[in-house]
């Protein structure tokens, strides 16, 4: 029997297998296998209801829970097998007719609140099999738009003018449907107002709302109430509403924790004296919880008098010092792999100020068993991140986010066979963010230092000296100049689970400062002027990432995630060529993933032959990528995806490109079609909330490398020629 027919049954005795989802049932019970939501009015997201729904059936991908398959293998779970089988499984979901009550009373509810009255809910139950189907048919209810609003305020004090005068940002207005989740954000809107005016104490039950509706048209009239009281208190506790100020502001901490009062003093925004305001003390909590050195901070308001509250803030501090370890593998078609291990240590409070020290050793390796191809990078970063703007105190930023200022030290030791080469930096950098969404990096001081040795001769007659190009990318520089990162997010978290998108732009300038004291520096050969023997780097570099993620599906639970990336650099004055570590780079877990990282481009160009390792590099890089994720089960997730791009050299008038491979790496618009690398594959992620953990194959659709009318790759020659494996952390995009 061929191959491929084995396979075949073989998958269908799996399946067959996977579908026995119902063997450990007792008599009389029935496997929930599914709830659909339909609403009579198609304008309405009938899946914003299915969270309301109480019993949610088990996950399957095509049909099939294999977990779900496992449990029922574990038979009685009497048995040592059993109980195992039973613990690695997932128990099968029974379904219970209570339940289905409950979620029509969830779902009326719900209705209700957000100003559907008098919905209807009614339910279908589908018994096949053993199997049950529960279908919520839904008809939704009558609306009514607020013709009207009377207020009734104190008129006491000034709360009466301070409300009026806030009625402009009010979530309630003539015209509006009426709803009373609409309502209740509206009270819990005002009274933050108020809190953070002085208002100590006054919350969102202070406040009431009367609807008429009896006036038959659809319409209702609203009649919105502060009061002296709390919703349930009698009339007899009413009590007019003051300012409070602030009294005693004390700070305590544990007696071990070393911090120097100033910082703490730097951090804390409420001053004794000052108009109490809620948004000032959550300001406090949470630049004193951005230290990152404190496993709690806790502000306590205590009203001591009718118009003065003192605070009490305490420090809980965590474990200063710690190791991390981080792993990343990859591996291709034609047999190299890759390891990526790096290693952290980090005190969060080196100086008893809240700096925190990270020194980090992080490796590169790549190898080909049974040849002589290897690539050794070994990098030992240092670093401390000082909480604050170097320059500025922390009183002139008035919110939440205090920015930080990083001095880092570097060191990377690359050994290939055609070369060994150093590289040390050095920078001074600013890190910030504006409210919650943007971020912003920027470096007033960055140094490289390059340098190149021990080049292997025939490397260097073959590669270096017949191609200008690579010689000037990969000769010894100085780079001293400035850079900078803005990044614009909806949603920062690590691991997204809510619809958002993004924006990130980079730049780098080098050599501008530098080139003003030319008629200093000593030149060389090639006319380049030098520093210490070496000539410095001058150059721009831009690059910019888009990046959007749709979320559909009753609990959001699928996505498709589109990236675009665009950048380049240009090497001017100095230099006629970007350093090899600014140019850009195609292939990896986060870019091309057909292809092993540095073995794409640039653009039609032949990988050059005496790279043991490949390194392609270009001046200019376009990628696009798309990609869905679905559930699979538990926490795993899967990943179908297509990336499309590549990179390439830009054209130096003062150049002379005459190699053929060379001019055909250059980019030409005319030619961008032939010269874009297409690519396809699948996914597996782990998804623990904190960290997502994948693992994804490429396979390669269109490589620009191959000979012109033969670039799309056919089926037959996708393994194991044409396809990579990567490891890595998080989303790729």
């Amino acid at each position: 029997m061929k191959r491929w027919k084995v396979i075949f049954l073989c998958i269908c005795a799996v399946w067959a297998g996977a579908c026995s989802t119902t063997r450990s049932l007792k008599d009389g019970e029935y496997l929930l296998r599914k709830n659909q939501v339909k609403v009579d009015d198609s304008s309405f997201d009938a899946g914003s209801l299915m969270s309301y729904v109480a019993q949610k059936p088990n996950s399957y991908m095509l049909g099939v829970n294999p977990l779900l398959s496992v449990y029922n293998w574990g038979g009685d779970g009497q048995s040592k097998m059993g109980k195992f089988l039973r613990s690695v499984g997932v128990e099968p979901v029974v379904y219970d007719p209570s339940l289905v009550d409950k979620s029509i009373n969830n779902i009326a509810n719900h209705l209700h609140y957000i100003g559907y009255y008098g919905s209807q809910v009614e339910s279908q139950v589908q018994v096949k099999g053993r199997k049950v189907y529960v279908n919520y048919y839904v008809a939704l209810g009558k609306r009514y738009t607020i013709s009207s609003i009377d207020y009734v305020l104190p008129e006491y004090g000034t709360i009466k003018q301070e409300f009026m005068e806030d009625l402009p940002h009010s979530k309630v207005a003539a015209g509006d449907y009426l709803a009373e989740s609409d309502l209740e954000k509206e009270a819990e809107r005002s009274a933050l107002m108020f809190r953070n005016i002085g208002y100590y104490g006054l919350t969102k039950s202070y406040y009431i709302f009367d609807a008429d509706t009896l006036a038959h048209d659809g319409t209702a009239k609203l009649t919105y109430s502060l009061r002296d009281y709390a919703l349930g208190d009698p009339v007899s506790t009413a009590k007019p509403h003051q300012k409070f100020t602030l009294g005693k502001v004390n700070i305590t901490h544990p007696e071990k924790l070393k911090i120097r009062r100033r910082t703490l003093q730097n951090m804390n925004t409420l001053r004794p004296g000052q108009l109490y305001s809620e948004q000032e003390v959550n300001t406090t909590y949470t630049r004193l919880a951005n230290l990152g050195m404190l496993s709690g901070v806790n502000v306590n308001i205590e009203p001591t008098s009718d118009k003065t509250v003192d605070a009490d803030i305490t420090l809980r501090n965590s474990r200063l010092q710690a190791i991390k370890a981080d792993l990343e593998g990859s591996f291709n078609s034609t047999g190299l792999f890759g390891i990526s291990p790096q290693i952290n240590y980090y005190h969060k409070n080196i100086f008893h100020g809240g700096e925190r020290l990270n020194v980090g050793v992080k490796g590169n390796f790549q190898f080909k068993p049974g040849s002589s191809a290897y690539s050794t990078e070994v990098g030992i970063t240092t670093s401390i991140r000082f909480p604050q703007f170097i320059g500025l105190p922390n009183r002139v930023f008035k919110g939440t986010n205090i920015p930080t200022t990083d001095v880092s030290l570097a060191f990377t030791y690359q050994d290939r066979p055609e070369f060994r080469r150093t590289l040390i930096s050095t920078a001074l950098t600013y890190n910030g963010r504006v409210g919650q969404n943007f971020f912003y990096q920027f470096s007033l001081f960055r140094l490289n230092v390059a340098r190149l040795f021990n080049i292997q001769p025939e490397f260097l007659a073959k590669i270096l000296l017949a191609n200008p190009f690579i010689m000037n990318a990969y000769s010894g520089r100085f780079d001293h100049g400035i850079s900078g990162t803005i990044y614009y997010t909806t949603n920062s978290s690590a691991v997204p689970l809510t619809p958002y998108h993004y924006v990130r732009f980079s730049m780098d300038l080098s050599g501008n400062f530098l080139s003003l004291f030319n008629k200093f520096m000593p030149v060389d050969e090639d006319g380049q002027h030098t520093i210490w023997s070496t000539p410095y780097a001058q150059y721009a570099r831009a690059e910019v990432n888009l990046g959007k993620t749709f979320r559909f599906g009753g609990d959001n639970e699928h996505a498709i995630a589109l990236h675009l990336m665009a950048g380049a650099g240009y090497g001017y004055g100095n230099s006629n060529t970007l350093m090899v570590e600014k140019q850009f780079y195609c292939g990896g877990s986060s870019s091309m993933r057909g292809w092993q990282a540095r073995t794409l481009g640039p653009g039609n160009s032949q990988p050059l032959t005496l790279f043991s390792i490949p390194t392609q590099i270009g001046e200019m890089k376009l990628e696009a990528n798309v990609e869905y994720r679905f559930p699979i089960i538990w926490k795993l997730e899967g990943a179908l995806f297509a990336d499309a791009g590549n990179i390439w050299n830009l054209p130096h008038p003062d150049m002379d490109f005459t190699d053929e491979n060379d001019i055909l790496g250059l980019f030409d618009i005319k030619k961008l079609g032939t010269s874009i690398g297409l690519d396809w594959g699948l996914g597996i992620r782990v998804n623990l909330g904190f960290l997502l953990i994948r693992v994804d194959g490429g396979v390669r659709l269109h490589d620009p490398a191959r000979a012109e009318g033969n670039r799309w790759v056919p089926v037959r020659e996708w393994f194991p020629k044409n396809y990579a494996i990567h490891f890595g952390v998080g989303y790729p995009f």
